[in-house]
C-alpha cells in the first residue's frame, strides 16, 4: 500500500468515525425530542381535562346564579308562579268540561 493510499484510508476512517459520532448524537437528540413530545402530549391532555372541569363548573355557576332568587325578585317570582298555576287550573277545568 502506498503512502497516498494510507493517507486516503486514514482520512476515510476519520470521516467514518465522525459520521458515526454524528449519527449517535442525532439518535440521542431524536430520543430527547420524542420524550419531550410525549411530555407535551400528556400536558395537553391534562390542560384539556382541566378546561373541561372549569367549563362544567362555570356552567353550574351560571345555572346557580340563574336559579338563585334575590329578595326583590321573590314577590315577582311568586306572582309569576301564581299566574302559571291559575292558567294550569283553567286548562284543567276546560279539559274536564
Amino acid at each position: 500500500m502506498t503512502e497516498e493510499d494510507k493517507k486516503l484510508l486514514s482520512t476515510f476512517e476519520a470521516r467514518l468515525r465522525h459520521f458515526m459520532y454524528l449519527h449517535d448524537e442525532l439518535k440521542r437528540e431524536n430520543a430527547q425530542l420524542k420524550q419531550l413530545l410525549t411530555d407535551k402530549d400528556a400536558e395537553v391532555k391534562r390542560v384539556e381535562n382541566s378546561r373541561k372541569e372549569l367549563e362544567a363548573m362555570y356552567t353550574n355557576l351560571k345555572m346557580a346564579r340563574t336559579i338563585s332568587i334575590h329578595d326583590k325578585d321573590i314577590s315577582d317570582t311568586k306572582q309569576r308562579l301564581s299566574r302559571l298555576v291559575r292558567e294550569v287550573d283553567k286548562c284543567i277545568a276546560l279539559l274536564n268540561e
